[in-house]
């Protein structure tokens, strides 16, 4: 038998990812086709919030647990998220708008990591701008730094009456050190209480003033203070709480240590995958 010539084998390499590239352009081809359907049964419902932030994190998580190979995860993790966020705006156009007072390219680079350049991406300097803008906006999305001081003050207690937007997830989703677009931010959206997923319950808590003892009474119950701001009347915070503690409980968490807190849940997210922390399948193989 003759030994192929290294041109052979390579030319018959190159054949088989002409096959692959084919398949999976035909593969969301037939996804588009799909989502024609889903559209079409959605209008015959009277429509519906196109944002499932709970299956897109299942889809996430998935993805992130079965990689393996050469490719880095975080490609995989670009291309489906694009995926997702492009679908997601044929079946109903939206537009992504972010604050950008922590830095253009950190915004930026997390905006069109998580959806891509076919959703419009609107620019604002502060989080308020973004508030108001999703909230005119019935089906857009708002991103915002988690940094309080970045992002000018206590932007979450704009979202305790019911009627305000709400945070619906929190980026990047899969979670670990040395991600390209690993800015901190929280998603904002208006309707969404069909679709939102409660791993995670964020509230929006205003105190007399600060006490010692707050981090470790929240963190007794698994939560965490993630924003800490002052204002005229005293201090605001952002509370990240398990989703599956009683309603009830943070008030009387709090009780002892502050007396009567001001307490306005502000929305939900999943919870993170975080990647550093993952047993990683047999076969996977680290980026060079």
């Amino acid at each position: 038998m003759t030994e192929q010539s290294p041109a052979d084998v390579l030319n018959e390499l190159r054949v088989d990812i002409d096959r692959i590239d084919a398949a999976m352009h035909n593969l969301l081809i037939e996804r588009g086709g799909i989502i024609e359907r889903l559209i079409a049964v959605k209008f015959r419902q009277g429509g519906g919030s196109a944002f499932r932030p709970g299956r897109e994190a299942e889809m996430m998580r998935r993805i992130a647990e079965r990689h393996r190979g050469p490719l880095p995860l975080d490609t995989v993790e670009s291309i489906w998220r694009v995926i997702i966020a492009t679908f997601t705006f044929v079946q109903a156009a939206y537009s992504v708008h972010a604050d950008m007072t922590a830095g253009d390219a950190a915004m930026r680079d997390s905006a069109r990591f998580h959806f891509g350049f076919t959703v419009p991406l609107v620019s604002h300097l502060g989080a308020t701008g973004v508030i108001e803008a999703v909230n005119r906006a019935n089906g857009d999305l708002g991103m915002i730094g988690i940094d309080a001081e970045a992002s000018g003050g206590a932007w979450w207690a704009r979202l305790t009456e019911p009627d305000a937007p709400k945070i619906i997830a929190r980026l990047p989703f899969v979670e670990r050190s040395d991600h390209p677009a690993g800015l901190p931010v929280f998603v904002i959206a208006r309707s969404t209480s069909v679709a939102a997923v409660r791993d995670v319950v964020l509230h929006s808590v205003s105190v007399e003033r600060w006490r010692d003892g707050l981090p470790a009474a929240i963190g007794a119950i698994g939560g965490s203070i993630i924003g800490n701001v002052g204002d005229q009347i005293g201090l605001v915070l952002l509370v990240a709480t398990p989703g599956a503690l009683p309603p009830d409980t943070l008030a009387d968490t709090l009780r002892p240590i502050v007396g009567e807190a001001r307490i306005a849940e502000i929305g939900s997210h999943a919870a993170r995958f975080d990647f550093d922390t993952q047993p990683l399948p047999a076969s996977f193989i680290f980026p060079s």
